[in-house]
């Protein structure tokens, strides 16, 4: 995952169609909204820290990845967040959290049932009494799309990107075969990356967050027409 794509090109290419500033305002209101004492906030698969960006100015933040190269455009974007490169599913930061978001449907990236299972458990566990999990869902299998290729483009004077991928599907995983086409001043590169993800519903979202103990919510609309699930974790009593 994310093995030849630098962050430059990543953010390019993203900038197309991702307002990390709305997003970032909306989750803020839904932070006030349901954590208004919320202090310490980890970003779960944090990508190259384009929330973090933003929401550094509102808590203290910290953030969480597998790909070193994300990681390494992460950390020059936002000099003195503390950044973790570990998976998302066995992660154990011996700490806890206010708040954990995994956005942009990365959570997907688990691929599998058990494992989702195993990732909220562990969100879960690193939660403060009270805190809340945001997650962003990627498409159930009803609305998944298959047997398209997909083309976007950036036109930079010194950056040209060509990103063009199939979608199939194997069962509950999603197939998406990645070609891109990079051109600068100095070189043009060519290479391909496969992503595979997992196809959840939304009763398995549901059963998911139940099972480690968190109360659930659903929002259809979410930051940016994907939904959300808010996971709250129960108070210790008194």
């Amino acid at each position: 995952m994310y093995k030849k794509l630098s962050g430059r090109v990543y953010d390019a290419l993203h900038d197309l169609f991702k307002d990390y500033p709305t997003e970032c305002a909306k989750l803020r209101a839904v932070l006030r909204r349901h954590a208004p004492r919320a202090k310490a906030l980890l970003d779960v698969a944090c990508g190259t820290g384009r929330h973090l960006e933003q929401l550094r100015k509102q808590y203290c933040v910290e953030g969480l990845d597998m790909s070193a190269e994300m990681l390494r455009t992460a950390r020059k974007r936002c000099p003195g967040v503390r950044f973790h490169r570990a998976n998302m599913a066995t992660f154990d930061l011996r700490r806890r959290f206010d708040v954990i978001i995994c956005l942009f449907s990365s959570i997907a990236y688990v691929k599998t049932l058990e494992r989702l299972r195993r990732t909220v458990a562990n969100f879960a566990s690193h939660l403060q009494p009270g805190g809340i999990v945001v997650v962003e869902p990627w498409f159930s299998p009803e609305k998944y799309w298959t047997g398209r290729v997909v083309a976007n483009f950036v036109d930079k004077p010194e950056l040209k990107i060509v990103w063009m991928y199939t979608s199939k599907a194997e069962g509950r995983i999603a197939i998406l075969d990645s070609h891109y086409l990079v051109g600068t001043p100095e070189r043009i590169d060519h290479f391909t990356e496969r992503y595979e993800v997992g196809l959840f519903s939304h009763s398995q979202y549901l059963e998911v967050f139940q099972r480690a103990g968190l109360e659930v919510r659903y929002d259809s609309k979410g930051l940016m027409g994907r939904g959300m699930y808010i996971g709250f974790k129960k108070q210790n009593p008194n």
